[in-house]
Order: C-alpha cells, then sequence, then structure tokens
C-alpha cells in the first residue's frame, strides 16, 4: 500500500487514484466526504452503533473480533459487487475517519488482490482540517465584489449570466441549495460540513487575481451558515447595487419562484411564518391572494410590506455601493447585457 499526505486542499487535483474510496458508513458518508468520493461501507450505521458500544460497555477486544468479521463480510460483498469488474491496473484511494482500523483492513484486503492502493494518511479527518483552514482561519486572497439589491432585483440570475459570459462566480444559493429567503427553500439542504466542502472545492477552482462575483447574503443561507473567512471578504468587498421597479421586480420573482405557486398548502405555511412581523389583518390580505392566485399583486405587498423594509434596515445603502444599475426590466436579454457588460468593465 502507498501512503498519501495531503498537504493543501490543492493535493486533491494531483492525486493519481482512479477511484477515491471513503470506507466510512453511510450516515459519515452523507454528512460530508472528500470531494469526488464513493461510498463502499465496511459497516453499515447500525453496525458501526453495535461495534461502538460493545467497545465501551464490554471489552475492546470483543469490539474488534465481531467488528473484523463484518469488516470481512461487507467487504466480500464489494468485491463480489461494485469492484468486480475493475482490471488488475486500477488504483484506488481508500480513507475512513482517522485512517484507523477501516480503512487499513479494506485497503489490505485489496492490496492482496493485487490492485495498487492508496491509503489516505490521517482519513477523512486530515482533510476537514484543511476545509476548516481554508474557511476559518485563514484571509481569503479572492477577489470578491458584491451584487447588491433588494428583493426580486435579479441578482441571482445576474449571476449566472457573469458565469455564461465568462467571469468568476461564487454561488452561495446553489452550493446552499436555498435562495436565501423564507421563500427560498430547494429541498433538504446539504449539511454545513457538505456546504463547506462545496466552498472550499468551489473556491480552489477560482483564480484569486481576477474578480469573483458574489451575491449578498446575510450571515446564513437558509439554515446554513456562511463561513468566517468568506463573511469577512464580503464584508469588505467593493458593492455594486442592482435598482428596479416594484412591478418588474414582482414579475421577475413570479417567473422565478412558480414553483411556489404548484403547492398552495406550502406557500400559506410560508407566509403564516410571517405573523410575527405583521398583524393578523395583513397576513389575511396575503393569505387571501394566494388563495386567489393574484401572484404579481402578493409579490408587490410582500416586498413593498415586508422585504424593502427590512433591506433598508440591513445596513444596505445605496450611497455606499461602488455603484448603482438601475434596470427597468428583468427579463432573460436584459440579464445577459448587463452581465456581460460588467464582466468586460471589471476584471
Amino acid at each position: 500500500m502507498t501512503p498519501v499526505t495531503l498537504t493543501s486542499l490543492g493535493d486533491l487535483s494531483n492525486l493519481t487514484a482512479d477511484t477515491i474510496i471513503d470506507v466510512r458508513s453511510p450516515a459519515e458518508y452523507a454528512e460530508d466526504h472528500v470531494p469526488g468520493a464513493i461510498n463502499l461501507p465496511v459497516l453499515s450505521d447500525a453496525e458501526r452503533a453495535k461495534v461502538g458500544t460493545i467497545y465501551t460497555q464490554v471489552a475492546p477486544f470483543d469490539a474488534r473480533k465481531i467488528g473484523g468479521a463484518l469488516v470481512a463480510r461487507n467487504t466480500a460483498a464489494h468485491l463480489d459487487g461494485p469492484l468486480s469488474d475493475h482490471k488488475g491496473d486500477w488504483q484506488p484511494l481508500v480513507y475512513c475517519w482517522r485512517g484507523g482500523q477501516r480503512s487499513r483492513a479494506f485497503a489490505t484486503i485489496l492490496d492482496q488482490v493485487g490492485w495498487r492502493v492508496q491509503l489516505l494518511q490521517g482519513g477523512y479527518r486530515t482533510y476537514r482540517r484543511l476545509v476548516v483552514a481554508t474557511l476559518y482561519d485563514t484571509p481569503l486572497p479572492h477577489r470578491l465584489r458584491i451584487i447588491d439589491g433588494g428583493t426580486g432585483t435579479a441578482k441571482t440570475r445576474l449571476l449566472h449570466h457573469l458565469a455564461e459570459a465568462g467571469a468568476q462566480v461564487l454561488d452561495l444559493e446553489g452550493l446552499a441549495e436555498h435562495r436565501g429567503s423564507l421563500f427560498g427553500g430547494l429541498g433538504a439542504q446539504p449539511s454545513q460540513k457538505m456546504f463547506e466542502s462545496r466552498l472550499a472545492a468551489a473556491l480552489g477552482t477560482l483564480d484569486p487575481t481576477r474578480v469573483t462575483w458574489v451575491e449578498a447574503e446575510s450571515s446564513k443561507v437558509g439554515e446554513r451558515l456562511v463561513p468566517p473567512s468568506i463573511w469577512s471578504a464580503m464584508g469588505d468587498a467593493p458593492r455594486l447595487t442592482i435598482q428596479a421597479p416594484l412591478d418588474a421586480r414582482a414579475e421577475f420573482l413570479c417567473r422565478v419562484y412558480a414553483d411556489l405557486t404548484e403547492d398552495a398548502d406550502h406557500l400559506q405555511s410560508q407566509i403564516n411564518r410571517l405573523r410575527p412581523y405583521h398583524s393578523g389583518e395583513t397576513i389575511a390580505e396575503w393569505l387571501g391572494l394566494a388563495e386567489a392566485g393574484d401572484w404579481r399583486t402578493l409579490a408587490r405587498a410582500l416586498m413593498a410590506e415586508h422585504y424593502d423594509p427590512r433591506y433598508a434596515k440591513s445596513g444596505a445603502r445605496t450611497d455606499a455601493a461602488e455603484c448603482v444599475i438601475e434596470m427597468q426590466t428583468l427579463d432573460e436579454a436584459t440579464l445577459a447585457e448587463t452581465a456581460r457588460a460588467l464582466s468586460q468593465d471589471f476584471t
């Protein structure tokens, strides 16, 4: 077996392995894993819990004996299943939590088969420490530029058009799988650790000497916290503010939040979550607009009475912006044209 040591996240791009194999339990893998790794667990979640209980309540020897038998059976299943078609020149890289018994046992069997096995020293824990160092302990070297503006000013779509125009972007909402507002859920979000892995991987693809566009966010995107290094860099970055008429913003929101109109119960539930901030009469009015399917009027009301006042109080001021872009329409063609101009003006 060949030991592999990671000294930086950049080392991941230099790995020579054909396949990265995470042998931890499915729950551990689901929470976070090395980018590109597949999961071939040598212990299931239930088996891992069982072995851990025996270790603490009975004896370490008994736990290792039972665990060894389970690892052997599960490894055999992987050899008969997902690994059965690999040829003799296949090179896997194996890791577990900290490069301990699980990965060594699995790697030893693969090595005995005849494959050239690599073993990640320190396991997932080493990788995780590098992610934490990048996002928590080290100032971000990237040249960020913030796209700011009130709700409905098409900031996310402009970010996507900037990417299509060849600009560098960091899509926090895409990585967090959330559109950043009460109505912005896109399903289950990744864990905090997975979100941070995605961020670290995305940053690794960006040239720090070029401008990287980022949408203005609060310190949380849905339930996921923006790590300190990124949050600090965003606070220091120059801002470009988008302004647009209320009608144009309402039309845009109706277009991009069309999925909300297809689930009336969920939409009403989200509106009801605003009760701590508004009178019962206002909530009833909004619920009535939702029931009637008057989406544009509802969008206007939510922006004018809820989101815009909070945006104004948040400290986001146009006089603090590097520049302000007035957009009368927020259709895709206009956004694409604006993105092309910005990508040329800010490099």
